[in-house]
C-alpha cells in the first residue's frame, strides 16, 4: 500500500515484484550474524543513484531485470530471510532464494528540476528509496528493495534499501555495482571470496567495560525498528574541492601542515566545531568515528567490516581550531569494536540486549573509500550519487562521502557531507556553514 505522503509528492504508480537468484542456493550457506551484525541490526542503508536518460535510452525493466538472476546467485545472503536458532533463539540469515523485492515507480517531473530542487533535497530523496524494516514478520521481509522510478524526461533514480546486519555501506554499493558490470557481460567466473571474520583487537576482559559508542534502547522483538525522542532530518552539502583547498589554507595554514590529515578529519572537525556552538558549547565531547580500514575486494561477501572509535574531547570544542580538532580526530581514535563484540556476548542464558550505534554519540562515518560511483549504466556514470543511514540516534550522524566528478580526475569531486540531525539544530547549523565556508545547501 502506497502511504499518504507518497500520494502528495511527484512519485507514484508503485508496483512490487520479486527477483529470486538463478541458481538453487542450498542450506550450506545459510550465514551465522556476527556480534557487529546484531549491533548494527536496527539501522538500515540507504543509497540513490540518478541516471539522465542516455544512460538508459532502449532500456525496458526487463533488461534491468534480467542481469539480476545471475547476479543475485553470487550473493545468496542477500535474498535471504531472518530465521531464529531453534536452540538459543540467536538470528541467522536462512539462504532460502526468498529474493529482493523491485520497486518501479514513475516521477511527473525532469531528473534536472528534481535535481535542482534546493530545499530539502534529500528528504525528497527518501520518496526515491523503499523504506523497509525488518519485522514484525520477521521471517518474511526481505533484506533489500530496488527502487527504479523513472522521470518523464527518460531519466532514472534506482534506489537500494539495505538491512546494515547484511553488511556496511561499502558492501552495498560494491553489490550494486557488481550488477552493473553483469549488465554488461561480465560475469565472475570465480564465486564470491567469503573472508574470515575479524579478531578484535580489545579481547575479552575479566573486569570488562562498557563501550562508549553504542546506546542501549528497549527491547524490538521481531520488528527491528527503534522510534527517535525528537523529528531529525536529513540534508546535502557538497564541498567543492577549492573549498577544501580554502580549508587547508585558512584553518589549517597550508599543505605541509596536514600531510596526515585526511579531508574527512577536516570536514569532521569543521562539523564537530559547529555543531558545538550551535549547541551552546554544552557537546558533545565525546564522538564516534566508523571507518573500515580497507574496501572489500572484488566479489566479496557482504560483511559488517567497519571499526567504531571513539574521540574524546577535554577542552572547550566550540572554542578550538579547526587544525587542532582535525589533529585529535585523526590520531585520538580509541577503537571499540572489541568492547562492542563483547557486550554483545548476552547473558547467561544467551539473551541479547537490542543497541543503535549511529547517532548514540554523534558519529562521522568516513565513506571517502566507497566507490560510490561505480555503478554504470551503458558505460554512463550517475550523473549524481549518495549513501544514507537510517535508524541515527538523536545525537545524529554525518556521511563524508565523495562528490560528483566535476573534471577528468576523482580529485575534482570534492566531498558530499550528508547531515542525519535533530531538525532544530540542522537548519542553524547549515547557516552557521554558509557564514563559514559558503556552501550552499541542497
Amino acid at each position: 500500500m502506497v502511504s499518504t505522503i507518497l500520494k502528495n509528492t511527484p512519485v507514484s504508480g508503485h508496483r512490487l515484484s520479486s527477483v529470486v537468484p538463478g541458481e538453487v542456493t542450498g542450506e550450506a550457506k545459510d550465514r551465522e550474524l556476527t556480534n557487529l551484525d546484531l549491533a548494527l541490526k536496527l539501522h538500515y542503508v540507504r543509497g540513490v543513484y540518478f541516471f539522465r536518460s542516455e544512460a538508459v535510452q532502449g532500456l525496458t525493466i526487463n533488461d534491468l531485470k534480467e542481469p539480476m538472476f545471475p547476479w543475485l546467485a553470487l550473493y545468496p545472503t542477500t535474498s535471504g530471510r531472518i530465521r531464529r536458532s531453534q536452540a538459543t533463539g540467536r538470528p541467522f540469515i536462512k539462504c532460502n532464494d526468498g529474493g529482493v523485492r523491485i520497486v518501479e515507480a514513475e516521477c511527473d517531473q525532469t531528473l534536472e528540476e528534481w535535481l535542482a530542487a534546493n530545499d530539502h533535497q534529500y528528504s525528497l530523496d527518501s520518496f526515491l528509496v523503499h523504506h523497509q524494516v525488518l519485522g514484525p514478520d520477521l521471517g518474511f521481509s526481505p533484506l533489500v528493495f530496488i527502487q527504479l522510478t523513472w522521470f518523464k524526461c527518460g531519466g532514472i533514480c534506482i534506489g537500494l534499501s539495505w538491512s546494515h546486519v547484511l553488511g556496511d555501506p561499502f558492501s552495498a554499493s560494491a553489490f550494486m555495482n557488481s550488477w552493473g558490470q553483469i549488465m554488461e557481460g561480465h560475469v565472475p567466473s570465480t564465486p564470491l571470496q567469503v573472508p574470515n571474520h575479524k579478531v578484535p583487537k580489545n579481547p575479552p576482559s575479566q573486569t570488562p567495560r562498557k563501550p562508549s559508542s553504542p546506546k542501549q534502547v528497549e527491547p524490538v522483538g521481531d520488528h527491528w525498528v527503534t522510534a527517535n525522542n525528537c523529528k531529525m532530518e536529513t540534508l546535502s552539502i557538497h564541498f567543492t574541492a577549492k573549498q577544501l583547498d580554502n580549508i587547508v589554507s585558512d584553518d589549517c595554514g597550508g599543505l605541509d601542515r596536514v600531510a596526515n590529515i585526511s579531508q574527512f578529519h577536516l570536514l569532521s572537525a569543521i562539523i564537530w566545531k559547529s555543531l558545538s556552538k550551535v549547541r551552546g558549547d554544552s557537546g558533545p565531547r565525546t564522538v564516534t568515528i566508523c571507518a573500515r580500514n580497507s574496501p572489500p575486494s572484488e566479489h566479496e561477501d557482504p560483511r559488517n567490516d567497519v571499526v567504531f572509535s571513539v574521540v574524546r574531547a577535554d577542552f572547550s570544542v566550540a572554542k578550538c581550531g579547526v587544525y587542532e580538532l582535525a589533529e585529535l580526530i585523526a590520531e585520538k581514535q580509541e577503537e571499540e569494536d572489541g568492547l562492542i563484540e563483547e557486550m554483545m556476548m548476552g547473558d547467561q542464558d544467551g539473551k541479547l540486549e537490542d543497541y543503535i550505534v549511529y547517532g548514540a554519540n554523534l558519529t562521522f562515518v568516513n565513506l571517502e573509500g566507497a566507490n560510490v560511483y561505480g555503478l554504470e549504466l551503458k558505460g554512463h556514470k550517475p550523473a549524481q550519487a549518495s549513501y544514507t543511514i537510517e535508524g541515527v540516534g538523536d545525537e545524529g550522524a554525518v556521511l563524508v562521502l565523495p562528490g560528483p566528478e566535476s573534471g577528468s580526475k576523482s580529485s575534482d569531486a570534492g566531498r558530499t557531507v550528508t547531515l542525519i540531525l535533530p531538525e532544530n539544530q540542522l537548519t542553524k547549523l547549515t547557516n552557521e556553514l554558509r557564514e563559514k565556508i559558503g556552501v550552499s545547501v541542497n
